[in-house]
């Protein structure tokens, strides 16, 4: 799978790869002669007293070792650059395949976890690859041409060191092979503690106020214990491994000195000789042990690796149109035709059989109790989601039809939880309309009745993450005023007076009947002073459309509405 994975994802960075290995072959090839020609300077040199061969010897090693500083450095510049470049790639990837995903996918896969592999799995598969340049490729050169170089010192000693070598590479794969279901695990954990850190961060007054820290403290150690148990156990496994390999090739190091010394001893071999097959040794179990760090971390970048390519290869329930349209004729009109829209695997659709008309000018309210789908209907009309059945139709066009550049267009939409970015005020208002001036922003905060407040604070004043510098209502205001900056044909409103208090909404909801008298609005609230001025109300019970009229028509006819009226203070009195 890794292998797979990043032979797809390095295609750009091949040319790289190709001049890192050769730099790697030189380098190695550098450090493996260097054995060799001290072996030479010791029999040929030292033994025979010979000091100019001793000079001329020196100085190609000192030649050797310099090509092989230089070739070393030109390797590790690349194996950082593909490297760098591969998790870029993959980050901007991960990001553009979750932007293109629909609602229903992300919920399925989880917002830590999409979190967890945009940044913890990618560095893993980063990773992998960097210590793979840097240290695997060279390690396993090394090895190869340690036991080529040492054939030709002493080919009987060798056959040793190549038999003892194919045991510890066999001992290593078969541990390796222990440490990938530890790893997803590993990955599984991280997810939950990511998943428990957002929930508590941003829950943190309730869980106060409710005097839960105990339970969450409870939950959160649970989660980190089982982490430490698996890491633990990865540990242990990772930690036999250099014991393995040291004790090996301790081993092995004393039978060739003693096989060795047996052949100086009856002249078949030269003492040079032995001197450069304990080095190519050494080479040889640090080369091994490089490899194996490295190669310790492929099952977890194996793990990451997969799990990055599940997002990439999500298919989007939201399918787009081959030849979509981009042109309309009409302006301002929504329509849904017998509108369903279902979970997969629910036992029943959450709206059924939905038929709503809009036209521009009129303000249409919904209404209906907590769970009826309310918000699922606005949903349905952003194309967050696709309708299970009938249709969604913007301006005549369905809008599985529709650019969705062009749908965005003529939608905009104010949610029911006003969410505002790190940024300035101004940069929040321009969310939508990059090139809107200055007097338009602030035409839309008068609209929004959101001026007030900003006017002290000024544009350029910071919005922290979420807004969470501002207050609830002036939240909500800033919200409806990035809205009203676009100046689309159709508005939906989630319930976006939810926190605003009776006097700011009524002069808000008058504002914009006097701005958007030509624009098409469905209004969600919860309030019947909010429905009572709408042109329709549309009331929803179950997932159904179970009334339809004015308010007053509603108040005369209608049961559901009645019960929804009578629970709330009108005017001082309780309808």
């Amino acid at each position: 799978m890794l292998v797979r994975f990043l032979n797809h994802h390095l295609r750009p960075y091949r040319g790289t790869l190709v001049l890192l290995v050769a730099l790697q072959l030189v380098q190695t090839a550098a450090t493996l002669l260097l054995p060799t020609l001290n072996a030479q300077i010791i029999d040929n040199g030292v033994l025979r007293g010979d000091a100019g061969y001793i000079w001329s010897t020196g100085l190609t090693m000192l030649g050797v070792a310099a090509v092989q500083i230089l070739t070393a450095s030109g390797a590790m510049l690349l194996s950082s650059r593909a490297s760098s470049g591969l998790g870029r790639d993959l980050r901007q990837k991960v990001f553009r395949k979750v932007m293109n995903l629909s609602a229903r996918e992300v919920d399925q896969i989880g917002a830590p976890s999409l979190i967890t592999r945009t940044v913890n799995d990618v560095g893993q598969v980063q990773s992998i690859v960097l210590t793979t340049a840097d240290v695997a490729v060279s390690a396993i050169i090394m090895c190869v041409g340690g036991v080529a170089l040492a054939l030709v010192q002493d080919v009987p000693v060798s056959t040793i060191l190549i038999a003892l070598v194919a045991i510890v590479i066999i001992g290593l794969v078969l541990m390796l092979g222990r440490l990938s279901p530890f790893y997803e695990a590993v990955q599984r954990f991280l997810d939950r503690i990511n998943h428990l850190l957002r929930e508590q961060i941003t829950g943190v007054r309730v869980i106060r106020a409710f005097v839960r820290d105990p339970h969450e403290r409870g939950r959160f150690d649970a989660t980190n214990r089982d982490l430490y148990g698996t890491s633990r156990r990865v540990g242990q496994i990772m930690a036999a491994m250099p014991v393995m390999v040291m004790t090996i090739m301790n081993v092995l190091t004393i039978a060739i000195i003693w096989f060795s010394g047996h052949r100086i001893n009856d002249g078949s071999m030269q003492l040079g000789a032995l001197l450069a097959l304990l080095s190519y040794i050494t080479l040889i179990i640090v080369a091994i042990i490089m490899a194996m760090l490295v190669f310790t971390e492929a099952p977890r970048a194996a793990v990451s690796a997969g799990r990055v390519n599940e997002v990439l290869q999500a298919e989007s329930s939201i399918k787009q149109p081959e030849k979509p349209i981009t042109a309309m004729r009409t302006r301002g009109h929504l329509e849904l035709r017998g509108a369903t829209f279902g979970y997969p695997g629910a036992e029943k659709p959450v709206l059924r059989d939905i038929d709503l008309v809009a036209r521009p000018g009129e303000t249409i309210a919904i209404l209906g109790s907590t769970g009826s789908g309310k918000s699922t209907l606005l949903s349905l009309a952003l194309r967050l989601y696709d309708v299970t059945g009938g249709q969604v139709r913007i301006n005549g066009v369905d809008i599985r039809d529709l650019d969705p550049l062009a749908l965005h267009k003529v939608i905009g939409y104010v949610p029911q939880k006003a969410h505002l970015f790190s940024g300035t005020i101004a940069s929040n208002l321009r969310y939508g309309a990059e090139d809107a001036t200055d007097d338009e922003l602030w035409h839309a905060l008068e609209i929004a009745q959101a001026a007030e407040f900003v006017r002290p604070l000024g544009l350029d004043a910071p919005i922290t993450q979420g807004g969470t510098n501002v207050s609830g209502g002036q939240r909500q205001r800033l919200a409806i005023a990035r809205t009203l900056v676009r100046r689309p044909e159709i508005y939906l409103l989630d319930d976006c007076f939810s926190a605003l208090d009776l006097g700011t909404e009524a002069r808000l909801r008058t504002a914009l009947e006097q701005e958007l008298g030509t624009a098409t609005i469905l209004l969600v609230t919860q309030r019947i002073s909010t429905v009572e001025a709408a042109s329709r109300v549309v009331v929803l019970e179950d997932g159904q459309v179970v009334g339809s009229g004015t308010h007053a028509e509603l108040i005369a006819a209608n049961q559901t509405y009645r019960e929804i009226a009578g629970s709330q203070p009108v005017g001082g009195a309780v309808r």
